[in-house]
């Protein structure tokens, strides 16, 4: 099965006549949910419903970390920042693991329930204590601590049933700027770089699925920002850290990316680069200007499915939900 190289967004809690046009395009492999398109549980199923009809194929997905990050809200689990997880394993490691597997398996199983096939999750990036953007979205400063509470929370979702998308390769959290409003530059040499690099090279092998690349531009190794660069892509987390996952871009509409002046050239700079699929949110104007191109489809992205159909385990669901509560 081949899918669209290209991921969308909607806006709202229906579709409209041209969303439902555009996601029938074959360019067209995934849609990405926010807030502004859940209202209630069984609104969002029958919005995830009626995306399925045009194409049952198409990967459905949604931003769900915890703590702020988090889309969903009524009726599910409120999930913790990550950074708590960190807090309770500087005090109790085997505790803080069990509970990282609980967040995972939660996480999962009820994006799973109403027919999401991932999140976007975990972070990898570390906590240096001057990115206001990644924050206490990041488990921990230690690159081994890092490994050892996002390995756990991974090991809940695929217990669940979920995949997962490790982010922002090489790491983010040591720029200052936000990449939704900046094109930050991160001056280290590779040398320093490689502490973050260790977040994702730990869990390569031990089930990461799938990589986002960082809007930003390491300027001692490439001049490029990550997600437009072979040189960070095809040479070191593929080649080097043997990644043979799925790579998504960041946003293509974000100011980081704005690297790149047109859209189009965006999509193929990043596909050339090594992304499999590219995202393009809040901008539908953007989406119009390179879906009837020619882009190729991609094999690999069928790997990022859910488990269907999903049946909830109402009794493990509750017993995970209370191992977390102490972090709520």
């Amino acid at each position: 099965m081949t899918l669209g190289t290209i991921m969308m967004d909607v806006s709202g809690l229906i579709l409209t006549q041209e969303e439902k046009n555009r996601l029938s395009k074959p360019s067209i492999g995934g849609v990405i949910l926010f807030t502004r398109n859940f209202e209630s549980i069984d609104q969002v199923k029958e919005l995830i419903k009626s995306i399925r009809l045009i194409n049952q194929n198409m990967l459905i997905s949604v931003d769900h970390e915890g703590g702020r990050v988090q889309r969903f809200r009524e009726g599910f689990t409120h999930l913790p920042a990550m950074a708590k997880l960190g807090k309770v394993y500087d005090q109790d490691p085997k505790l803080a693991l069990e509970q990282a597997f609980s967040c995972g398996w939660v996480l999962a199983a009820e994006l799973l329930d109403i027919g999401v096939d991932f999140s976007f999750a975990p972070v990898l990036d570390l906590d240096y204590g001057h990115s206001h953007v990644i924050g206490d979205r990041a488990f921990h400063s230690n690159p081994k601590a890092v490994v050892k509470l996002a390995g756990a929370l991974i090991e809940g979702m695929h217990e669940a049933g979920m995949k997962c998308v490790g982010k922002h390769f090489p790491g983010h959290g040591h720029v200052a700027l936000d990449s939704h409003l900046d094109l930050p530059i991160d001056e280290r040499s590779m040398n320093e770089i490689r502490q973050d690099i260790l977040s994702f090279k730990g869990l390569i092998n031990q089930g990461l699925d799938a990589v986002m690349p960082a809007h930003v531009v390491y300027s001692q190794v490439d001049d490029k920002p990550a997600g437009f660069s072979s040189k960070w892509i095809k040479d070191i987390l593929q080649s080097q850290l043997g990644f043979a996952g799925v790579v998504f871009s960041d946003d293509l509409s974000m100011q980081g990316a704005h690297f790149i002046k047109g859209i189009a050239e965006r999509v193929q700079v990043s596909l050339d680069s090594g992304c499999d699929m590219v995202l393009i949110c809040n901008h539908p104007e953007l989406v119009e200007q390179v879906i009837d191109l020619n882009w190729p489809k991609c094999e690999k992205l069928h790997l990022m499915k859910g488990i269907k159909p999903f049946n909830l385990d109402k009794i493990a669901h509750n017993n995970h939900r209370q191992n977390i509560q102490s972090l709520l």
